[in-house]
């Protein structure tokens, strides 16, 4: 008779936002997790489409995902966090690893109903950390850090998205004003940010570095970094990571 082999690890999604379906298609596609073994809880139908397309389970009953799955992420609005947990406490167990993409939610408030998280509380330790670590790098890049460095990460990553996407459109702007079709000029900005960000990252150059590489004495490159100062791109984008993270300090107090 065969030996049975290892449980197969769930996923639970207590909420199914954009972020929440992201890590899910992440881990799913890396082979981290099967799409059967992933439950996702919303309020409505609609909200549960996309996880219903990638093959997983759906609910409408957020304790059905904690008695069903070990590990849980919450993707809820930080206002809902509370109340979520609240409801769910009765189920929760010490073999459940609970984990918040809520902004500004602190890690005294999801201690209080027992939660785990990766800016580690009083409960996580080195396993589930590890675990949590090796599932979120099939999403990019997943590291431990303080607690008080989640805003600000918020600010420069999360809310960095939008910010991303100002400027590649901006960037697609720019060569449309000069003659270049709309659709052409979109795809190359795209292209344009993921070969410099997979350039910074493997080459593991300071950005200063790569950008003064590709500057020629006189070239085309240094005229358009001088527009670009003119208009005060640099000092507008640190006041754009800092105010979205003081909004996620806000949402933290309230």
């Amino acid at each position: 008779m065969a030996a049975a082999g290892p449980t197969p690890l769930r996923v639970g999604f207590v909420g199914a936002g954009r972020m929440a379906e992201a890590i899910a298609q992440g881990l799913i596609r890396a082979g981290k997790v099967e799409a059967q073994h992933v439950l996702a809880s919303a309020p409505t139908d609609r909200g549960l489409c996309h996880f219903r397309a990638l093959g997983c389970q759906t609910t409408h009953s957020n304790q059905e995902v904690l008695q069903s799955c070990s590990l849980i992420i919450f993707a809820t609005k930080p206002h809902v966090l509370p109340a979520v947990l609240a409801e769910v406490a009765p189920v929760v167990t010490a073999k459940h690893i609970l984990v918040s993409l809520a902004a500004g939610v602190s890690l005294s408030v999801l201690e209080e109903e027992g939660a785990i998280v990766m800016a580690r509380g009083r409960h996580a330790g080195n396993s589930e950390t590890k675990l949590l670590q090796n599932l979120l790098e099939a999403c990019g890049q997943c590291e431990e850090v303080p607690e008080a460095y989640i805003d600000i990460h918020t600010g420069l990553s999360g809310s960095g998205v939008a910010f991303v996407c100002t400027f590649s459109e901006a960037l697609a702007e720019g060569a449309i004003k000069m003659g270049m079709p709309s659709g052409l000029a979109h795809r190359i900005a795209a292209q344009t940010l993921l070969g410099t960000g997979k350039m910074l990252l493997q080459q593991g150059q300071h950005p200063a570095q790569l950008r003064t590489d590709v500057c020629t004495p006189g070239g085309t490159t240094i005229y358009g970094l001088h527009a670009l100062e003119q208009g005060g791109l640099r000092a507008a984008t640190m006041s754009a990571v800092e105010a979205a993270t003081c909004r996620a300090k806000e949402l933290g107090r309230k």
